[in-house]
């Protein structure tokens, strides 16, 4: 029996139109210049793809408060054409879903409806150089003034950093506090006076969406951009947000893994060697089994996490989807890997797609 439902199927079906029709044949012309593919979202935009995870009150289509299974089911297929699309695309899930689960009202009115519309990108802004995955070290902060807030630090790893125009950023504004209560999230708008983006790393893979430091120099916000209109929640909004994103990052990996199956299917299926086509080999049968076999078990894993998500059991979703991300990302990187294999030297060269669904898998594990 499917997990998925008419409404995840149909949004499915919509993202591997768009996927074969305008990811696939764009893929290596953004891989190699590593420049954000405009065209390619506005293909996505056009196929109303951007506001499947948003409820219908804001803007979006989803039918549910989270609609994940929407996510996965597009991540998925996006990342069968290109990994980096299917960041592009995840990455607006994981900017908007700290407004989504702790904004107010206002906040959610006047935001979320721009995503859903494609009209504006979104980014989220906590890791730092000496706090990745310790989030309480944060050391950026917020000083209440009488205009509202200045922030001031600096952020690394903001993924669609420079293409999107809102940045969900992580500060300290109760320094005294405890470790999770001492810090807060704010709405930053790129034309904030302040705001810039510093180094734009050079990436292995997903290389068409953009990785960079951004900084805040004195960025002032006014009251309405606290995330909640409450200070000390920073940590639970981000939490939260990142056990609703990571069905999304799994579903990059299982996306990842099937593409690269796909053309390894194919590939053996033309191959000659010895007077047949290598995958009647027993070796390389068993090798394309094994493949299937963990694919499948990802994306299962991913509709399980995200169903649970869209069910409201934040306690299946918390296990499920740590279980998720860590079995699709292995698997990714070990079909991905096993395809390269399969190729033999051409796996290696650049003239075939293989070596890029590797390059664009390893992030998946990190």
């Amino acid at each position: 029996m499917s997990q998925l439902s008419e409404e995840n199927l149909r949004w499915q079906a919509t993202a591997r139109e768009v996927a074969e029709d305008v990811v696939r044949p764009l893929a290596r012309q953004y891989d190699e210049a590593q420049e954000y593919p405009w065209e390619i979202k506005a293909a996505i935009t056009d196929a109303g793809l951007l506001g499947v995870w948003i409820p219908e009150a804001y803007g979006g289509t989803g039918l549910h408060e989270t609609n994940l299974r929407n996510v996965a089911v597009v991540v998925e297929q996006l990342s069968r054409a290109c990994g980096g699309v299917g960041v592009l695309f995840a990455v607006n899930v994981l900017g908007s879903m700290p407004i989504l689960v702790g904004g107010t009202e206002e906040q959610k009115q006047t935001y979320l409806p721009q995503i859903a519309s494609g009209e504006k990108l979104i980014s989220f802004c906590l890791s730092e150089k000496t706090a990745g995955s310790d989030a309480p070290a944060l050391k950026t902060r917020a000083v209440a003034n009488n205009s509202g807030w200045s922030i001031h630090g600096e952020k690394k790893w903001t993924t669609n950093g420079g293409a999107a125009d809102l940045y969900t950023v992580f500060a300290v504004t109760n320094p005294e506090d405890n470790r999770s209560s001492r810090i807060s999230a704010f709405i930053v708008e790129k034309g904030d006076e302040g705001f810039s983006i510093g180094k734009v790393e050079d990436k292995m893979g997903i290389r068409c969406t953009p990785v960079v430091e951004t900084r805040f120099s004195g960025v002032q916000v006014d009251q309405s951009r606290l995330l909640g209109g409450e200070t000390g929640r920073g940590f639970r909004h981000a939490m939260a947000t990142l056990d609703f994103a990571r069905p999304g990052v799994a579903a990059q990996g299982a996306g990842l893994a099937q593409g690269a199956l796909e053309i390894a299917n194919r590939y053996t299926s033309q191959r000659g060697q010895f007077g047949q086509t290598i995958n009647q080999f027993q070796m390389v049968r068993a090798m394309l089994a094994d493949m299937a076999m963990k694919t499948e078990a990802s994306r299962q894993l991913v509709y399980a996490a995200a169903g649970a998500g869209d069910a409201g059991d934040l306690k299946g979703l918390n296990q499920l989807a740590a279980m998720a991300k860590c079995y699709a990302s292995d698997a990714a990187m070990e079909v991905s890997t096993d395809a390269v294999q399969l190729f033999g030297g051409y796996g290696f060269m650049k003239d075939y797609p293989v070596e890029k669904y590797m390059r664009d898998a390893k992030i998946t594990q990190i």
